[in-house]
């Protein structure tokens, strides 16, 4: 019986490497690696010898058999995967081990403790020796992980089981409430350190930039995310629930998180990590509809199929899409087949998946009340995507709450250079660029792209980066 991959894959391929037959892909050495949405089992070479199982730090892998009825549409995602054949080696090729080639003992510092930060610990500790001080502004660690997941993903958090494990290491120091650029420099951080990773991330959101979005009511889901899982920047925030309408602008996993949260039953909350606030706001919301709007169609959205199919499967909330749009995707396409399978009764909240829309204008007095949009089309580009292009036609909506949802931006790190195009310090495999002994890895390096485990392989690349200068220079 072979075993499936389902929702909750982190992508750091802790499982690859336990695979003795090498039948989970992709590898992080193959191409597709870094655009995939998650890791697939070939279910014809898998030998269900469970390695995968215990390697796993999210609890993502299941036997075919046990699979919850929400989940057996993953056990047909992991054999297409496979269904056109896939040229691959007996095993996957290992990662070679970090080497130090001087006496003394490397000591590096990383400012921020999220998951590049915590993944770019792991590789250094790989090094007899070495020691790592974590620098954290707040008071908890392991950000994004901690306050950017939504609270009924349990599984997805299992990763803190395993950042937790990192830091029982007695070769870390961790340093809270500390902010490294206020209360100490880079120069201070570079006299008792070898080397310093930044993994700051891309705190900032991208803004809409439309009249009437400074309205009360209208903010970012960021906020809004970090706000029910307790973080203390935004801890005394107020949304008001009020309404029976809510509208996300983009359609992201993180747009699918906000709308499942501002729909499910609170009472499917109450056993996880919520904030208790939170809950209670959650428990007296009147929001009855949350409207999701792209700019483009249904099949260029952002949102993963796994997202998707976990939206789809929550309790006492209709998803809900155009005929129109939903008829453009195969009938064996599984958001196709997710979306179709989606529940349909009478007293359920609902997700309405809108698309070829583009906001123009809020309106409203003390607060927003509607929202402007103008219908899209799509128009084939020379290079076989699919344009955006403004019909002229226009569309109200009527929504008390307004929460965007259209990426992410880094800001500058004190001491080093900046690139405000691609809101990224500029680096060459990690290292910073113009910043003696400064290396970066995580969103800060290379733009708000891939999941958690993406990370484990950027901060590998820094890691090498830094140890192939130490080796180099001291």
């Amino acid at each position: 019986m072979p075993h499936v991959i389902t929702q909750s894959c982190c992508s750091d391929a802790s499982c690859v490497y336990a695979c003795p037959v090498n039948c989970i892909h992709p590898t992080p050495d193959e191409p597709d690696f870094h655009t995939a949405e998650m890791l697939y089992i070939d279910p014809q070479e898998c030998v269900d010898c469970g390695a995968c199982v215990t390697a796993c730090p999210v609890d993502a892998i299941r036997f075919d058999g046990s699979l919850a009825p929400n989940e057996t549409l993953f056990a047909e995602l992991n054999a297409d995967f496979y269904r056109d054949g896939r040229d691959r080696p007996l095993l996957a090729p290992p990662v070679p081990a970090l080497r130090v080639r001087r006496g003394q003992d490397l000591r590096v510092a990383i400012v921020g403790s999220g998951p590049a930060a915590m993944y770019a610990a792991d590789e250094i500790l790989t090094i007899p020796g070495a020691r790592v001080r974590i620098y954290e502004r707040l008071q908890t660690p392991f950000g994004l992980a901690r306050f950017g997941v939504a609270p009924d993903h349990q599984r997805t958090r299992g990763v803190l089981r395993q950042f937790d494990r990192i830091l029982a290491d007695p070769r870390v120091e961790l340093v809270l409430g500390t902010e490294v650029g206020m209360t100490i420099t880079h120069d201070d951080l570079l006299a008792s350190h070898h080397g310093v990773i930044y993994a700051v991330g891309a705190s900032a959101d991208r803004a809409l930039d439309i009249p009437g979005a400074d309205l009360a009511g209208v903010t970012s889901a960021t906020q809004f995310v970090a706000w029910y899982n307790g973080h203390p920047d935004f801890a005394d925030r107020r949304f008001d629930l009020s309404g029976s309408r809510a509208i996300v602008i983009g359609n992201g996993n993180v747009a699918l998180d906000v709308a499942r949260i501002l729909t499910m039953d609170p009472d499917l909350l109450a056993d996880t990590d919520i904030a208790p606030y939170a809950l209670d706001a959650l428990r007296d919301s009147r929001i009855e509809e949350v409207t999701v709007v792209g700019r483009r169609g249904l099949e260029q959205a952002a949102f993963t199929v796994p997202e998707l199919i976990g939206l789809c499967a929550t309790p006492g909330v209709d998803v809900v899409v155009a005929e129109e749009q939903l008829g453009i995707l195969p009938a064996d396409d599984a958001r196709a087949v997710a979306l179709r399978g989606a529940s349909r009764r009478d007293g359920n909240r609902r997700v309405v998946l809108d698309f070829l829309l583009s906001p123009t204008a809020l309106s409203g007095t003390e607060s927003v009340r509607t929202m402007e949009f103008v219908h899209n089309e799509l128009i084939p580009a020379a290079d076989g995507s699919m344009r955006v292009k403004a019909t002229g036609e226009g569309h109200t909506k009527e929504a008390g709450l307004v929460l965007t949802s259209i990426g992410y931006r880094g800001r500058p790190v004190p001491g080093l250079p900046f690139d405000e195009a691609t809101a990224t310090v500029p680096n060459d495999a990690g290292r910073v660029i113009g910043a003696r002994r400064a290396y970066v890895t995580g969103w800060i390096k290379r733009r708000a792209r891939g999941f958690i485990g993406t990370n484990k392989y950027c901060a590998q690349e820094t890691v090498r980066s830094l140890i192939d200068d130490y080796n180099s220079t001291g």
